[in-house]
């Protein structure tokens, strides 16, 4: 289940200018779908696509923008970790589950107290 963070700033100044969601997916080269997906946080807006929203809007970029930042994932009933990645012009986003990085993080810390011990036991040699 993801929480999404739809884009408030965005949708009440567009709707304050009068302008629908269909003039704004034409001038972006997109159906209204995939901008409706946008406002509502579904898929990441670029920031090429923020500066092209406020130039339709005639407004600045910071007047609209909200980051993604604060957006998790819940998974059954753990928040997760979540991370955005891009590809090929694409947004991706992985839910990682906390247990799975807890589990990650002490793999680590045992493995870098065996390079450690094997360090020690090299300059012995």
């Amino acid at each position: 289940m993801f929480n999404f963070m739809e884009k408030t700033k965005l949708i009440k100044m567009r709707e304050s200018k009068r302008i629908p969601q269909r003039q704004i997916a034409e001038q972006l080269n997109m159906d209204i779908s995939n901008y409706n997906r946008r406002e509502k946080g579904q898929i990441y807006i670029k920031n090429e696509e923020w500066k092209k929203l406020a130039k339709i809007l005639d407004v600045s970029v910071d007047e609209i923008y909200e980051s993604d930042d604060n957006q998790s994932f819940i998974c059954g009933d753990n928040v997760c970790a979540s991370f955005f990645g891009t590809n090929l012009g694409t947004s991706n986003f992985y839910a990682i589950p906390e247990s799975f990085i807890e589990t990650q993080q002490k793999y680590i810390a045992i493995l870098e107290k065996e390079n450690e011990e094997l360090k020690q036991l090299l300059q012995k040699n």
